[in-house]
């Protein structure tokens, strides 16, 4: 009777109801109050206002600066937004793990190079050329389809890594091509030196040639492919491409082509970074292979997955976050105040009851107090280094922790520690577990301030890949993803 009278789950099975659909509904219930009402009032306003309400608010970025780094910032910002809303055709929408995208993206770059600088004499405009760059960044990713349409996974991903670093090789040897070794060798895309002098954007009698200039020229190509992306979202074809991503077995049973998807999905995402590709030699009036390269794809795949793989909105929440977040892990004092209130954030977050938290915080302090007294009285001539910190900040850091006048292989060794120190901490549980997060606190902050903190070039790709760890274990579908469902 027991068992009769006691409610049920809001997420367990109900007869007529699917499991699914029952998990849903619970998860929805979960948010009342204030946050709950603020959501469902959010799911009510149509997307593309979000996007137009974006729009907006990057085209006044200009009006409230003249700083030239911002606005390249934003620029930059829009660029990978714009190489992002592509690979989330063929990876957010179809499901496919495309590993040499940011070929079609160089290819874009140099053809945009060869029909507008001295390097073959030809110096069309963009109208003459953007036709011309985009359909041939398209027939370059169906060609690159075709022989990859009945590849999945793993298999798939092999192939188009090897696309990826053919297109790096061919280019960065390409001032000796020849057709097979028959013909002539000519010097097609300048090798190592890449193509200089590049035109700017030019038509019509008008000409861009400043940083505030492509910044809105972007925005505007950047506004119009989202509004595409949008409605191809919406088609039967977007719908299609979702069916493929869940269950490829599935979507051919019930009589979707699925080859002839594929070869869609990678047409068009090639065509979005071929015409990123145009902004990018625009801009910048130079092209070099090593700028197409794997840095770059890691760069646009953190960001779809950051944002969300398959969500519109998350593709500028992505690019806003990761790029904006390595241009301010540039400074050392900007990353140095980033990695501390992280840590920090993170013991707040995750340390219960209050007094564990308390007891942790001040055990760090006090054994990095005493540390530090040990290691300047026996060597004082070697820890007379600087935090990267400045101002009262660093001052205290240099009371705290111990700042090695010569850190480059105590650093490397004290990193090493680090690792198997967090590994240890997996491993482990109560008491121990406690206890050993102390030191490993400590031994952080001294990698940081005598290794980490002194690369930034370095250091922000790696606090970049700390947050998606983290992210990904406490919301694997990204910021704005959608969870997926997957029967075990």
């Amino acid at each position: 009777m027991a068992d009769e009278l006691s409610p049920t789950p809001p997420d367990a099975p109900r007869v007529g109801v699917d499991e699914w659909v029952a998990s849903v509904e619970g998860r929805d219930e979960r948010y009342l109050g204030w946050v709950g009402a603020i959501r469902r009032e959010l799911d009510r306003v149509p997307r593309p206002l979000f996007y137009l309400a974006f729009g907006i608010a990057a085209g006044l970025l200009p009006a409230f600066t003249s700083d030239q780094y911002i606005i390249r910032v934003g620029f930059d910002t829009l660029l990978y937004m714009l190489l992002a809303l592509g690979l989330n055709v063929v990876v957010g929408f179809s499901g496919l793990l495309d590993l040499g995208y940011i070929a079609f993206y160089g290819f874009g770059a140099y053809a945009y190079a060869m029909l507008a600088s001295p390097k073959f004499g030809i110096h069309w405009n963009l109208i003459a050329i953007l036709p011309i760059v985009v359909v041939a960044t398209a027939l370059l990713g169906l060609l690159v389809a075709l022989p990859s349409r009945r590849l999945v996974g793993d298999y798939l991903a092999i192939v188009t890594l090897f696309f990826g670093q053919l297109f790096v090789t061919v280019y960065t040897n390409g001032q000796h091509m020849s057709f097979l070794g028959l013909t002539k060798a000519y010097d097609v895309t300048g090798g190592p030196n890449g193509i200089p002098n590049i035109d700017n954007f030019h038509a019509v009698g008008l000409r861009i040639s400043s940083v505030t200039g492509y910044f809105y020229a972007a925005l505007v190509v950047f506004l119009l492919v989202l509004a595409a992306m949008y409605l191809l979202e919406q088609s039967r074809t977007g719908r299609a491409w979702k069916s493929l991503r869940e269950d490829a077995l599935a979507a051919e049973l019930m009589g979707m082509p699925v080859n002839r998807l594929k070869l869609i999905a990678f047409t068009i995402g090639a065509a979005v970074a071929g015409l990123a590709g145009t902004l990018f030699a625009g801009l910048n009036t130079a092209v070099f292979a090593p700028d197409f390269d794997v840095p770059t794809l890691i760069i646009v795949y953190a960001m779809l997955i950051l944002g969300g793989a398959g969500s519109l909105g998350g593709v500028i929440l992505g690019a806003i976050v990761v790029n904006v977040s390595l241009e301010v892990l540039r400074t050392p004092s900007h990353s140095t105040w980033i990695f501390y209130v992280l840590i920090l954030a993170t013991l707040i977050a995750k340390l219960r009851p209050w007094r564990l938290l308390a007891a942790v915080f001040a055990a760090t302090i006090g054994l990095g107090y005493a540390v530090h007294a040990i290691a300047t009285s026996a060597w004082q001539h070697s820890t007379a280094g600087q935090s990267q910190a400045g101002g009262w900040f660093g001052h205290g850091l240099e009371h705290w922790v111990v700042e090695l006048t010569n850190p480059r292989m105590p650093g490397n060794y004290a990193f090493i520690g680090l690792v198997f120190a967090v590994l240890a901490l997996t491993q482990l549980h109560g008491w121990a577990q406690r206890v050993l997060l102390v030191p490993t606190l400590y031994l952080a902050a001294f990698v940081w301030e005598n290794r980490l903190a002194v690369e930034p070039s370095i250091t922000r790709l790696i606090l970049i890949g700390v947050i998606l760890i983290v992210l990904m274990n406490a919301r694997p579908q990204g910021l704005l993803g959608t969870a997926r469902v997957e029967i075990v």
